[in-house]
C-alpha cells in the first residue's frame, strides 16, 4: 500500500484548490452574514452576486482537486523560460518582500505618498535597477498619480499621514 506523501508527490495544485474553497467559504459565509431590508425597487439584493461568486469558487476548486487527484496538471506556457531546477532566488525575494512590508507598516503612519515611494523604489531596487535618483523620483511620481488618481478619479481618499494638510 502506498503512503499519503507518495500519493500527493507532485500534485501541489491541491493546494490551489483548497485556497479556492477557503476563499469560496470565506465570501459565502460574509455574503451570509449581510443584512439587507427587503427593497421593491431591487427584489434581487446586494446578497445575490457574493453568493454566486463563492458558489462558483467552491465548484471550481472542486473541480480543479477531482482534475488532479485523476492525474491532471497544469501545463507551463510554452514561452516560458524558467528553469524549475534552479533554487528560488532569495537575494531578490526577500529585498522585494520587505519593501511590501515597508509599505503596510509605513501607510497608515506615514501615509500612501511615501509608503508607495517606499514600495516602488523598493520594488526596482530589489529587481536590479541601481539608478538611485530616478528611480526614487518616478516612484515619488508614480505615488503622486495613483494618490490622486485614486482620490480625484475614483473618490477614494488614501491615507496622506505626515503629508496631512500638504496633499
Amino acid at each position: 500500500m502506498t503512503s499519503l506523501a507518495s500519493r500527493l508527490k507532485g500534485r501541489s495544485e491541491l493546494g490551489v484548490a483548497a485556497l479556492l474553497g477557503a476563499a469560496g467559504a470565506l465570501v459565502l459565509l460574509d455574503a451570509a452574514r449581510l443584512v439587507t431590508p427587503y427593497s421593491q425597487s431591487d427584489p434581487v439584493g446586494p446578497k445575490t452576486v457574493p453568493i454566486i461568486v463563492g458558489a462558483l469558487l467552491l465548484v471550481c476548486s472542486v473541480w480543479l482537486a477531482v482534475n488532479v487527484l485523476r492525474g491532471g496538471h497544469g501545463e507551463a506556457e510554452g514561452g516560458e523560460d524558467i528553469d524549475l531546477t534552479h533554487p528560488a532566488d532569495w537575494k531578490t525575494i526577500l529585498p522585494l518582500a520587505g519593501a511590501f512590508i515597508a509599505n503596510i507598516l509605513l501607510i497608515d503612519w506615514a501615509g500612501w505618498v511615501i509608503s508607495g515611494t517606499v514600495l516602488f523604489w523598493g520594488s526596482v531596487w530589489a529587481l536590479g535597477s541601481r539608478h538611485y535618483v530616478r528611480d526614487g523620483l518616478i516612484s515619488l511620481a508614480l505615488a503622486l498619480l495613483t494618490f490622486y488618481g485614486f482620490y480625484l478619479g475614483l473618490g477614494i481618499p488614501l491615507p496622506a499621514g505626515l503629508l496631512e494638510g500638504i496633499l
